[in-house]
């Protein structure tokens, strides 16, 4: 299919500017003289201007001109993006050894139902998994999921790599959102003492609640994170500001 003439323009004009075309700081020709030179229309050009506007490529200024933005570093770890742990830990500059995982079958409990959305006592999985690098424990996930979603999956075929992976090839359940909130958990936590190696380890705690793509909640994971390796970044913009 395609694409939209606009977005055309967007994707060139990025290539210009990546390429040095338009500097940072640089001030674009006029959008008459810009929607002459790509030959559409100058509501045509001005919804491709917008599109780079809202990535922040572009910042328009009223009455004086558009401008190119300097370009932002990447922020590694970044909690704007799901990223999978075996990203996370080479990220941290470490190489992921063995997993020690295990699953079980349970009643689900007050807290996972209200979060799942299902009944209290119906059958979950419970999935949980311990990352090792350069021969320590870093991360332990507990993920919980209704059964009846998964099955005897976990059975069937023993899980490697990417736990959204397998969910997806194996139970045909796609996640693509998240909400996620960062916790310091208490030191009695049972599942966080298991990364407590030394008297200065600390662990952060990140609950999220996954959503399809119906945005129906298929997974409550928590994931513990020992904080003298990973760090989490996040980029804000002011309220208001595309």
């Amino acid at each position: 299919m395609r694409k939209p003439t606009y977005v055309l323009i967007s994707e060139k004009l990025t290539e210009d500017i990546q390429q040095g075309v338009y500097k940072s700081g640089e001030k674009l020709p006029t959008e008459y003289v810009m929607a002459k030179h790509f030959n559409v229309s100058r509501e045509t050009f001005r919804s491709a201007i917008k599109l780079l506007e809202n990535r922040g490529v572009l910042v328009v200024k009223h009455g004086v001109g558009t401008f190119v933005t300097k370009m932002l570093p990447t922020i590694p770890s970044s909690l704007e993006t799901l990223s999978k742990i075996s990203d996370l830990i080479k990220s941290a500059g470490l190489k992921e050894g063995e997993r020690k995982d295990f699953s079980k079958v349970v009643d689900c409990e007050p807290e996972w139902a209200e979060k799942l959305e299902i009944p209290i006592g119906k059958p979950v999985t419970v999935h949980q998994r311990i990352r090792m690098a350069n021969n320590e424990p870093v991360v332990l996930s507990q993920n919980i999921m209704d059964n009846s979603l998964i099955g005897d999956a976990f059975e069937k075929k023993e899980l490697y790599g990417s736990l959204t992976e397998f969910l997806e090839k194996e139970c045909n359940i796609k996640t693509l959102t998240s909400d996620s909130e960062l916790i310091v958990p208490l030191h009695t936590d049972k599942l966080c003492q298991k990364l407590l190696l030394y008297p200065e380890t600390t662990v952060l705690l990140m609950e999220q609640l996954h959503y399809n793509e119906l945005n129906e909640p298929v997974m409550y994971s928590r994931d513990y994170f020992r904080n003298d390796v990973f760090q989490f970044k996040l980029r804000r913009k002011r309220k208001g500001v595309e």
